[in-house]
């Protein structure tokens, strides 16, 4: 029976539309980092030599009898200045993509991308639906929810694709976005 994260921990892979605060703890992830505009060339090469080790780690595992479902692409995105993220040019973006990964996935079964573990604590998530120019919409009911509850953030921004923008239509696209946050006081 293979297993799927999706499914087995729907705290993760789930968010109503309105931001809730939630806490996660250490997580695997096959990742790879980069820089440059979302879908420009580096980033679609970065994605294709994300998804080769994730498959590799997966054929693997199912070697050994240990088979899973590939979990979401994921994404961290920041960039190197004090404006408005959203203000700064998309070339200047920067970018960790990452693929969850089971416990029983070790260092030595990712090749081709980095091994790492990411734990994010106390975190504010939200669902948008829509493409993801509209996220700015989102983002700002995050904040409010944010201040609202004394906290700030803690960590970068963190997107989870549930759906593949290669087969569905922009306004039914679902994204989960999540802040990692601490308290102010």
């Amino acid at each position: 029976m293979k297993l799927d994260l999706a499914k087995t921990d729907r705290n993760y892979y789930t968010a109503p539309a309105d931001p809730v605060l939630r806490t996660f703890g250490t997580h695997c992830y096959a990742t790879v980092t980069g820089s440059g505009a979302p879908l420009g060339r580096a980033y679609t090469e970065a994605v294709a030599t994300l998804y080769r080790a994730a498959y590799g780690a997966k054929k693997l595992a199912k070697a050994a009898d240990q088979d899973f479902v590939v979990a979401k692409l994921e994404g961290l995105w920041w960039v190197e200045s004090d404006a408005p993220p959203l203000t700064v040019a998309r070339e200047q973006w920067h970018w960790k993509m990452m693929i969850r990964l089971p416990e029983f996935i070790t260092a030595d079964m990712v090749t081709g991308a980095t091994f790492e573990e990411l734990t994010e604590g106390e975190s504010i998530q939200a669902l948008h639906v829509g493409p993801y120019s509209t996220e700015p919409e989102t983002l700002s009911r995050m904040d409010a929810f944010m201040r609202s509850e004394g906290l700030t953030m803690n960590g970068r921004h963190h997107e989870i694709y549930l759906s593949d923008p290669r087969k569905s239509a922009e306004a039914t696209m679902k994204t989960i976005l999540r802040h990692p946050v601490r308290r102010l006081t």
